[in-house]
Parts: C-alpha cells; sequence; structure tokens
C-alpha cells in the first residue's frame, strides 16, 4: 500500500500550503428548529443527544429511516435553548424538511429552511485556528472536534482535521448572518475543501447516498456521530445491533484513485469485478494533479483483497490509512 508522500514524495510542504484560508460552501444548506420543544423533538428523531447539548456547541448526528439507513446527516448546533440549526448537504435540505415536519405533529415547534439567513465558509490551516481561539499545538488546535465557540455573531465549529503525510491540518466550519463579514483570509476553491473534507475521513451524506448506510458504515460511531446511550429514534434498533451484535460488516476508508469518481458508485474486486463491494461515499481531485482521493465505504472482507473500478481492466484504488481510529479499534 503507497502512502500519499510515497505517491509523491516532494508534494507534502506545498500542499499543506494548499489547505490555508477560507472556503464557500455551496453545496451546504440549513433547517432551523425553533420553539420549546426543538431540542427534544430533534432529539426522539436523530442519532445523537441533543436535549443535553449545551447551547453555543455543536454535535454531529445521522437522521435514519426505520431500517437504520441514513436518510440524511448533520452538523447539530444549538444557537439557543429554543433553536436548533441542521447544517446538511442542500441536495437533501427539501425532502428532509419536509419528512421531519411530518413527525411534529403537537411538538411546539417550527421546522423552517434558513439558508438564505447565513453563509457557510469551510476554515482551514491558520484561519481555523485563528477562529477557534485555539493555540498550535503539535500542528494542530486544542479544541476537539464538534466544539464550538461563538465570535461577533458567528459560529466557529472544529471539525476533524484534514491529516496530509501524518501531519493534521485544522479545519472549522464557520457560520454567520448573511450581513456578518468574514474575517480576512486568503479565499480557496471548494474543490480543495472537498479534498480536506476527504482527508479527515468525516463527511455529510448527500443526495446519492441516500438511504445507503447505517451511521456505522460511514464511521459515524467512532467520530462523535451516534449516542448508543439516549433512548429510542427511528432506526435505533438496527443501529444498536450492528454495534453490539457483531453484524457490521462494511466500512469507510480512505483510498487513492487514478481516475475521477463519483459519490454513490459502485466499486469492485480484482478477483470479482462484476459484483459491487463497495460505494463512493466522497471523491475530490488532488491539488497537485496526482489523481483523486475518495471516502469508500466497503465489505471488511474486500478491503483484503483490493478495490478498483467496474471491468476486467478497471482502474485500481490503493487503501490509505485512516486519520483516526475506529471505536472498534480503540
Amino acid at each position: 500500500m503507497n502512502t500519499l508522500a510515497e505517491i509523491n514524495p516532494k508534494m507534502s510542504a506545498h500542499l499543506s500550503s494548499v489547505l490555508e484560508g477560507a472556503s464557500p460552501l455551496p453545496h451546504l444548506g440549513v433547517i432551523q428548529a425553533q420553539g420549546e420543544d426543538a431540542a427534544n423533538f430533534l432529539h426522539n428523531q436523530l442519532s445523537n443527544d441533543v436535549l443535553l447539548l449545551p447551547v453555543g456547541q455543536a454535535r454531529l448526528a445521522a437522521f435514519c429511516s426505520a431500517k437504520g439507513r441514513m436518510q440524511a446527516s448533520f452538523v447539530v448546533l444549538k444557537t439557543a435553548p429554543d433553536t436548533v440549526l441542521l447544517v446538511l448537504s442542500l441536495d437533501l435540505l427539501p425532502q428532509t424538511l419536509k419528512r421531519l415536519s411530518m413527525f411534529v405533529l403537537r411538538a411546539k415547534v417550527k421546522m423552517s429552511d434558513v439558508t438564505a439567513e447565513w453563509q457557510l465558509q469551510g476554515l482551514m490551516g491558520e484561519a481555523a485556528r485563528t477562529a477557534l481561539g485555539a493555540p498550535a499545538v503539535h500542528g494542530t488546535a486544542k479544541a476537539a472536534p464538534w466544539h464550538t465557540v461563538v465570535s461577533a455573531g458567528a459560529h466557529v465549529v472544529a471539525l476533524y482535521p484534514a491529516v496530509l503525510d501524518g501531519t493534521p491540518v485544522p479545519r472549522a466550519l464557520w457560520l454567520g448572518p448573511q450581513n456578518q463579514v468574514l474575517p480576512s483570509t486568503a479565499q480557496v476553491p471548494t474543490e480543495v475543501w472537498q479534498w480536506s473534507e476527504v482527508l479527515s475521513g468525516v463527511t455529510l451524506v448527500s443526495h446519492a447516498l441516500f438511504e445507503t448506510f447505517v451511521p456505522q458504515m460511514m464511521n459515524y460511531e467512532s467520530v462523535g456521530g451516534v449516542n448508543f446511550k439516549k433512548g429510542c429514534y427511528p432506526g435505533q434498533e438496527v443501529v444498536a445491533r450492528s454495534q453490539f451484535r457483531g453484524t457490521l460488516k462494511r466500512r469507510t476508508a480512505l483510498a487513492h484513485s487514478p481516475v475521477a469518481l463519483f459519490a454513490g458508485q459502485e466499486i469492485y474486486t480484482p478477483t470479482d469485478p462484476d459484483q459491487a463491494c463497495a460505494t463512493v461515499v466522497l471523491c475530490a481531485a488532488r491539488p497537485d494533479g496526482q489523481g483523486f482521493d475518495a471516502l469508500v465505504s466497503g465489505t471488511l472482507e474486500s478491503m483484503t483483497t483490493g478495490w478498483q473500478t467496474q471491468g476486467l481492466q478497471g482502474a485500481a484504488l490503493s487503501l490509505q490509512p485512516l486519520p483516526y481510529a475506529l471505536l472498534a479499534d480503540i
């Protein structure tokens, strides 16, 4: 297995400098839940604890079907005792808002699309570290993933860092009112942010992945997206059974590809090029032009055999180390 540095040993310093600045995030949207029952309502719908989430803090969470398959996932941010924001993939927002609203019934909460009221930016490197107010510690920020700080009306959520050649690069989600001015920093293309997201090993569900995975198939239980001690929510029994009865057979891995991949694309093994064993979660081009990096969710067995795109002459993918430990390995 070649590491990213072995693919091009001279690129690390250059690429680290690419991961610096702020990037617009037009592919994300925001749903607001407002009302005295907002937190309790979402607590009963999502895979993570929203009821005990402190005001001003954030968490990762999944919204599942009754079969435990993710219909959407969010960065959940509680901005007030009666207000919770859900940052999600924009292509899933309309149907997710409609489905959540169906379950409101008599709960005192109003669900609405407030994307137009907020601007979303992805911060990387020193820009993220500064916004989080955390000094450098071994190349990263002190702020743990999902920790949030509020500054001048904007919310800054610490995300999992992008890990490049063993070095973590801080990342943060900046959520501010439309009239809020982002602190001066270099502008970075959205495509670079998406590459950093791949390198972090953590991403949100997009429309192409609707009802494809239970949360653990995207490693959510290992990155703070599932609370196994909270009460029931749609799909909770399936999610818990996958965790505690040894029925989980798929995981998300980091892979390098010589060709472009797309979310939802099926991946195969050289020994069985006609039977899909994995699915692409997210793919992004490397800024140095040396191929593509991707998050791919596949069977544990196929990871030992190797992955490739479809066909006898399919392009081979090389698996890379995940930037965090899986819960079962801790």
